[in-house]
């Protein structure tokens, strides 16, 4: 295939506005830590309690049935500076993220999680939810403008997400109508980002709220691609947008709301020379659009809290990249040139029914029916196809579930809540393959809460998960141009069953009000079993040619242990210490591949050993908030199919902020360090034409040193 030459008109050099820019913040960014130890005292004093957090993705009160959980407010969004949920993952002890992308696209929690997506249609491990609507596989949508916290639940939530939560739950709850907002804020940071945005909510009558917002988010990326002499390749550009309406009369309150996020990013990550500067010819992309919405209505019926949710998600993904990660005449002879591109659009509308009872003697209970119809259309562009790739596939689910919480004594308490799930798949694509599976799955969660102390408790639970079965797309497609004694054999692989993993956790909870401090700790182990793995395929044709054939398959069994601990602690009313930590042994029981290799006993990817991070913030007065912070992982596996691993990192991050008359401020610097960190790997193949296409690793880069400066006007008349 012959590729245009790129014209002087079309080369973009790099900007020096933007280089400016970032030296000035850079410069700024080294005297954080300085500011952290020398700041001025004022007299003002702040809070002297702790901030109340309350986890909201549960059935029921969370304070009678307690979950592994972190909570990411929006203040640590606006002190780390994140745009995006990957700016801020590194808190949450156990959860990691994998790119391949702009951003960070999936997410494993305990070691367990996908990394990837191309042809096959992929069933989530870790569910993602926004104001309840399902967005699980769509983790670039994860914008946190006008967010009032993220909610990361690890361990399975099958009771409330069903076969989408194996692993974990991710809720996003953006703030309400109920809490006023009138302000409008800019920010600038390095790498030539900028963000603007505003929001107004409150009041309209005595029975009416409302609140909209909206934000744009522009940067050039941490990549430069020396071939095209840009800057760009892989910049972000993302909008989001959403507007809340709420109604309320009586026993009876109606909500609406619209979601619209615009990603168009630049995808162009891989460098040959396994750095920061690429040598593509045609950078890809990863655009996103999501329009969603949402009508909730909540009453009383026959002495019931009624609560319906209807809701409707739309998500258009482009994701391409340019496979060869060079130009035309890099190594004449030797060199090849490809691009592959998937355009992969996804309806989902759901409708969900909960019934509560308020607690009575000692017991509350819910139930709940819920049923969703999704549909998944994927078209593949791709250099050696000689046509475009086209296939769908339907699903419909059918759920029932329930909780019950029951005080035994003022000392115990104990809860049980299941939830029955059936769903019905089509798959069909363009070779003729038509296929349907149905499969029925159950998950649920038991526990006891012993309360030893007005503040302190200890608590067990045994949880059940699953992860939905499917089909192999690519497999499937390829049966037929395969040597007929194959046939068989690979078709059998068509479809794979569910995943299963039984969790046991045993947890303390302390909030020692008289000392200002707050203790989560969690011990668990989890047995996964017919885990589904990815395997390939070499099978040779008839005409000598030979066909590597991706696929999934149950094929694993493993363990999972370790450990979480969360301690927040405030000794005095302008000092609060932060520490998380997570202890992980993640390993494969048993899991043979494809390809005849024993990983048994080896660990899981994506899964380090241990996480970190510990903080403190000087609230010196409401002119001076001074925050440090250091976070760390250990080294990891990227995939289950090569030994290439993530290093060691330890990352130094800083915030000074504050606020004066109607004006809040906040300095931030992410990585101050500028440590060296991956979010990608690959170790399978040679890509480099140079090399004659010598097996070697390659890396996509983490973000590196980051600093900005953000501020926000209040426009109403009376000072926050």
């Amino acid at each position: 295939m012959k590729h245009p030459s790129v014209t002087p008109s079309q080369r973009r050099p790099h900007s020096r506005v933007g280089d400016s820019q970032s030296a000035v913040l850079t410069r700024i960014a080294c005297l954080l830590p300085l500011l952290a130890w020398t700041g001025i005292t004022f007299a003002q004093e702040a809070d002297p309690t702790l901030e109340e957090v309350i986890v909201t993705a549960t059935l029921l009160n969370a304070g009678t049935a307690p979950v592994s959980a972190t909570i990411l407010t929006e203040q640590i969004q606006s002190r780390r500076g994140a745009a995006h949920l990957e700016d801020m993952i590194t808190l949450a002890p156990n959860v990691a993220a994998s790119a391949g992308a702009s951003r960070s696209r999936f997410f494993q929690i305990r070691g367990i999680g996908e990394r990837s997506q191309f042809v096959e249609p992929v069933n989530p491990s870790v569910g993602i939810l926004l104001d309840g609507i399902d967005l699980s596989g769509a983790g670039g949508a994860l914008t946190l403008f006008d967010v009032r916290q993220v909610e990361v639940l690890r361990g399975p939530q099958g009771t409330l997400m069903g076969a989408n939560a194996l692993a974990g739950l991710i809720a996003v709850q953006s703030n309400g109508t109920d809490s006023d907002a009138r302000d409008l804020s800019v920010g600038i940071e390095n790498k030539g980002g900028y963000r603007l945005g505003a929001r107004w909510g409150g009041n309209l009558t005595d029975s009416m709220n409302g609140r909209i917002s909206v934000q744009q988010y522009e940067s050039d990326g941490y990549v430069d691609n020396d071939y095209l002499n840009r800057s760009d390749t892989n910049s972000r550009e993302e909008l989001t947008a959403r507007g809340t309406f709420t109604w309320t009369r009586d026993t009876h309150t109606i909500e609406a709301a619209a979601y619209y996020t615009r990603v168009d990013n630049g995808y162009d990550a891989f460098s040959l020379d396994n750095t920061r500067a690429t040598l593509s010819d045609q950078p890809g992309e990863d655009d996103l659009t999501l329009k969603a919405g949402r009508l909730n209505w909540q009453s009383t019926l026959m002495g019931l809290d009624s609560t319906l949710q209807l809701s409707h998600a739309s998500t258009d993904t482009t994701y391409s990249y340019d496979e060869d990660w060079s130009y035309v005449g890099i190594a004449p002879g030797w060199e090849y040139s490809s691009y592959d591109e998937y355009l992969r659009d996804r309806s989902m509308n759901s409708l969900e029914w909960r019934l509560r009872a308020p607690e009575a003697d000692g017991t509350e209970w819910v139930i709940g029916t819920y049923l969703r119809d999704e549909s998944e259309d994927l078209s593949r562009r791709y250099t050696y196809l000689p046509a475009p790739f086209a296939s769908d596939i339907d699903t419909q689910t059918l759920a029932i579930f329930g909780q019950v919480n029951r005080t035994l004594n003022e000392q115990l308490s104990g809860f049980i809540g299941a939830r029955l799930e059936q769903r019905d798949s089509e798959y069909r694509d363009i070779a003729g393959v038509e296929k349907g599976f149905d499969h029925n799955y159950w998950s649920g969660r038991l526990g006891v809460i012993w309360q030893y102390h007005s503040d302190a408790q200890l608590f067990a639970t045994l949880s059940r998960g699953a992860r939905a079965g499917g089909a192999n797309a690519g497999l499937l497609a390829s049966i037929d141009a395969l040597p007929e004694q194959s046939q068989d054999s690979v078709a059998s692989l068509g479809v794979f069953d569910e995943e299963k993993l039984v969790s046991l956790e045993l947890g303390w909870q302390l909030d020692w009000v008289k000392y200002n401090l707050r203790s989560r700790l969690a011990l668990f182990t989890m047995d996964r079993h017919d885990q589904q793995a990815k395997g390939s395929l070499v099978i040779p044709r008839a005409d000598g040619s030979t066909a590597f054939i991706d696929y999934t398959d149950n094929v694993a069994a493993s363990e999972h242990r370790g450990l979480e601990w969360e301690l927040q602690w405030q000794p005095t009313n302008q000092v609060v210490a932060e520490l998380t930590l997570g202890l992980l042994d993640a390993q494969f029981d048993s899991y043979i591949t494809a390809t005849g290799a024993d990983l048994s006993g080896r660990d899981q990817p994506q899964a380090p050993d241990w996480q970190y991070s510990a903080g403190i913030t000087w609230r010196a007065s409401a002119l001076a908030s001074v925050q440090v912070e250091v976070a760390g992982s250990d080294s990891y596996f990227f995939s289950d199919r090569h030994d290439v691993r993530a290093p060691e990192t330890h990352q130094l991050n800083a915030s000074v902020s504050g606020q004066w008359q109607r004006w809040r401020w906040t300095l931030w610097g992410r990585n101050l360090s500028d440590e060296t960190t991956f979010v990608r790997g690959f170790g399978t193949f040679g890509n480099d034409p140079r090399k004659e296409y010598a097996l070697e690793p390659y890396r996509q880069y983490g973000e590196p040193r980051m600093v900005g400066l953000s501020l926000s006007y209040d426009l109403t008349e009376t000072q926050q």
